[in-house]
């Protein structure tokens, strides 16, 4: 009797051990698995689980994507009110650069509030640090000078050809992407950075193509060659906020994954705009810019009154698109930035032909069509790169559950 004591003591002692493997199997499986399979795996079942199909992943970009873009087509202004003060006679060209980047005080209010809320994790975690301050000081310069040749562009040339000429800045963001980012190009995305090259080359077929009736054309190639040259530097200095906040902007630990608070945007894009403020204030003192500021406004087509609206609603416009662009570099890529610049495309198009009442000729009219084109092959590849990437994580999600149910079922007695 003592020996058949002993023997059943010993048989459920290794009932309970491999009971408790089981259970340990089990805990495991169940917390990688997905939330549906967590709910199966707690109600009781007389089988072992097996691995079922799970549902493809969509992909959704996050709110602060979606704010972003929208800001980007809300400042599609921007161009049109720069144009204007052109038309009706402005001149000054470091005026014209303040304009796209002094808005940067807009964002003092909301930021205030933002970092007031979040004071409960530490202002001063909230802050920039202090290389990404002096990476946003050098940017800011170098797109306050990309924004004073973008103006000396836009005053030689229509708005609708400095549009699409400004569309090229897709291929260089993602040339300097591919140098510094390290972008990798599929068929889709390497069909719509050479489209949308070709299509502003267009314009540059044929004698006067797109040349303002009554312009010589030693000007408006010059404006030609300064359009191009705004658009390379502004493709440059995307990938390069990229770059910048991949190395010193991103937080540390489980939260590096997520994309950092809309308040670090506000203080980038504010720290940009402040130093290419400065530059160009200093630009505008060394041009006599300012002694010369009420004699234009005097003289001004539309107005004095109207000549200063121009200026102030433009600022905000223009701070609009900045943030919005700055937005989707941080929160999105570098590449998705100079897309959207690209959107704005057809939206500068329509602006000027309704509100300028520039003509709209054929050569315009088959580089917009490529443009288009163009933007529709990026955005078609990267819906099937999602699908792609959606179905990879789902097969291995399907490996993963099929391994470890054979091993739960190697292990049940």
């Amino acid at each position: 009797r003592g020996l058949e004591r002993a023997s059943k003591k010993q048989q459920s002692s290794s009932t309970n051990i491999l009971a408790a493997k089981l259970r340990h199997i089990m805990a495991i499986t169940t917390a990688s698995a997905s939330p549906a399979m967590q709910e199966a795996a707690k109600t009781p079942s007389a089988s072992p689980p097996r691995a079922t199909a799970a549902s493809p992943a969509r992909y959704r970009p996050s709110p602060l994507v979606i704010f972003s873009a929208c800001l980007v087509l809300i400042g599609s202004s921007g161009p049109l009110l720069l144009r204007v003060y052109f038309v009706h006679g402005g001149q000054r060209l470091w005026l014209s650069a303040l304009v796209q980047i002094s808005g940067w005080p807009l964002l003092l209010p909301p930021l205030c509030v933002s970092i007031f809320r979040g004071r409960r994790h530490g202002i001063v975690n909230l802050l920039l640090p202090p290389r990404l301050i002096g990476a946003a000081v050098v940017l800011g310069s170098l797109y306050a000078v990309s924004c004073f040749v973008y103006a000396m562009g836009s005053q030689a040339l229509p708005l609708s050809t400095s549009s699409l000429l400004l569309a090229t800045q897709l291929a260089f963001t993602a040339v300097f992407a591919f140098l510094f980012v390290g972008l990798r190009f599929t068929p889709f995305s390497a069909n719509a950075v050479l489209l949308l090259t070709i299509g502003p080359a267009v314009l540059g077929v044929g004698p006067g193509s797109g040349k303002p009736a009554g312009e010589p054309s030693k000007t408006y190639w010059t404006g030609f060659c300064e359009a191009i040259a705004a658009a390379a530097l502004a493709g440059l200095v995307l990938p390069l906020v990229e770059v910048a906040m991949e190395r010193f902007g991103r937080r540390r630990g489980p939260a590096a994954s997520a994309p950092p608070p809309y308040s670090t945007v506000m203080q980038m894009q504010a720290m940009m705009g402040l130093a290419g403020t400065m530059v160009c204030l200093l630009g505008m003192a060394i041009k006599s810019d300012f002694k010369a500021l009420p004699i234009e406004a005097a003289a001004f087509g539309l107005g004095e009154t109207k000549y200063y609206l121009v200026l102030v609603w433009g600022a905000v416009a223009w701070q609009l698109l900045n943030l919005g662009v700055v937005g989707l570099v941080t929160c999105a890529s570098s590449l998705l930035a100079g897309i959207m610049v690209a959107v704005l495309l057809p939206l500068s198009e329509v602006l000027a032909v309704i509100f300028l009442h520039e003509k709209f000729d054929g050569p315009k009219g088959i580089a917009l069509v490529l443009c288009l084109w163009g933007f529709a092959s990026y955005m078609y590849g990267e819906k099937v790169q999602q699908k792609k990437a959606a179905a990879q994580k789902n097969q291995l999600l399907q490996q993963q559950m099929a391994r470890k149910t054979g091993d739960l079922e190697l292990a049940t007695p």
